[in-house]
């Protein structure tokens, strides 16, 4: 198969794993009563705080592997989104 026509692929499913891993974790604050909502393409969660204030941005980075937040310094495994979730809320929580 051509190299080209594969890098592609490749890069279509990565970014449609990405996608859904941000659907499940939306899914799961949702579950939470956190309001969460697909932003970007579907390429970022914006997670809206209980309390005034700025919306946290989540990413899928680190290949795939991490959800992550505050420009990466916070981060959760991306196989685990109801682990991600609360920890998600608890640090809305804290801000």
């Amino acid at each position: 198969m051509n190299p080209t026509i594969m890098a592609l692929a490749m890069g279509d499913l990565g970014r449609l794993d990405g996608e859904n891993k941000l659907v499940r974790l939306r899914d799961q604050l949702t579950d939470l009563g956190i309001n969460a909502e697909l932003r970007d393409s579907n390429s970022a969660l914006l997670v809206r705080t209980p309390e005034p204030g700025l919306p946290v941005m989540v990413f899928v980075g680190y290949g795939g592997l991490y959800y992550s937040w505050q420009d990466a310094n916070k981060r959760h495994r991306a196989d685990d989104p109801k682990g991600a979730a609360m920890a998600l809320a608890d640090y809305i929580k804290s801000r």
